[in-house]
């Protein structure tokens, strides 16, 4: 631990912030939770920097409010080019009337950053309205169902990417496969082991959804670990532990500080290089980019392709979707999700 905080104090210290972005032209962006903490940096730094920046979320009133304080504090006559969309990460209905809206506009996607999660330190065990223990379903089911849904408008975009959001302490999780939903009672629930396996199940979700895009298809598939970030997690966590994490402001990163991994992926020219090879040399896992912005391997857990093929198999039938959906819908092909109408 001790290492570590010397680490990220030193990163502090070195790497540039805000990180330098490249002028971006119109690059197409959805990013998920982006009203505040991290997802809000991202999508500032992205729509400056020349973006067109689509913020799915679950109350747009107050969305719009934010975009025009936003906007009244630039100067001259610079202009956000942001869209607004609703989205409920508590709902995969509302997930698949999200993807419904943005797949019938027909527009290429450049970049899809799936920032959005939860980690409600000590709560007690809660499930959304589909059923599913709410840490998987915000930080695992709704990035993979996302991702699968709008496979048509990153491939019209291509060279694109899925960006998904991680955690470094996936390193010490395991995903059990006969219970992702965590309803066997075998273990005692805690939230921090459920935070845990959502996290490292999106990895395994990510890595299988790599091998199954065709090489061709011009979608690079990325997660990326943020740090220590001192953001508005901290509204679910105890009010006695709240104090002591916002004293210690020198060891964590900021928001900004924070964004910087998710922008490098998102921006970066040798990401798709990095992608590229790692297909190339048969690599297990997906591309993943260490919060000092570098290549990194995620956990040994991870690498295990047989257990990461059957936690995709059952993400996907979690989420209502048929087990070679990827396939289907790159083909141009129609599939049937449960939790909502016909999709194209």
């Amino acid at each position: 631990m001790h290492g570590e905080a010397e680490l990220v104090s030193s990163l502090k210290r070195n790497l540039k912030n805000p990180l330098p972005l490249p002028l971006l032209n119109d690059l197409s962006c959805i990013v998920i939770g982006s009203t505040s903490g991290i997802g809000f940096e991202i999508a500032k730094q992205l729509t400056e920097s020349g973006a067109c920046v689509i913020m799915p979320v679950r109350n747009p009133t107050a969305s719009h409010n934010l975009i025009h304080k936003w906007q009244s504090h630039k100067s001259g006559t610079f202009s956000l080019n942001i869209d607004v969309m609703e989205l409920n990460l508590l709902s995969l209905e509302s997930v698949v009337r999200f993807s419904q809206a943005w797949n019938s506009i027909s527009k290429p996607l450049n970049v899809l950053i799936n920032n959005a999660g939860i980690f409600s330190i000590g709560e007690h065990q809660k499930f959304s309205n589909d059923g599913y223990e709410t840490h998987m379903q915000v930080n695992h089911l709704v990035p993979a169902l996302l991702s699968v849904l709008l496979l048509p408008s990153p491939k019209r975009g291509a060279p694109s990417r899925i960006i998904n959001v991680n955690s470094i302490m996936h390193f010490i999780s395991y995903v059990d496969t006969n219970d992702m939903n965590f309803i066997s009672r075998k273990t005692k629930f805690s939230s921090l082991k459920m935070y845990l396996s959502s996290k490292l199940a999106l990895v395994m979700f990510s890595s299988i959804l790599q091998k199954n895009l065709p090489d061709g298809s011009g979608i690079s598939v990325v997660c990326v670990v943020p740090g220590s970030v001192q953001t508005n997690v901290a509204r679910d966590i105890p009010k006695i532990v709240q104090i002591a994490y916002h004293l210690i402001p020198y060891f964590l990163f900021n928001a900004e500080e924070g964004s910087r991994s998710t922008l490098f992926a998102a921006t970066d020219s040798d990401v798709p290089k990095y992608f590229a090879k790692l297909k190339t040399d048969v690599w297990s896992v997906c591309a993943y980019i260490s919060y000092c912005c570098s290549k990194m391997s995620p956990s040994n857990e991870s690498h295990r392709t047989d257990t990461s093929r059957v936690v995709c198999k059952k993400t996907l039938d979690m989420v209502g979707l048929p087990a070679y959906s990827v396939e289907i819908i790159l083909e141009g092909k129609d599939v049937q999700c449960r939790y909502g109408p016909h999709l194209n």
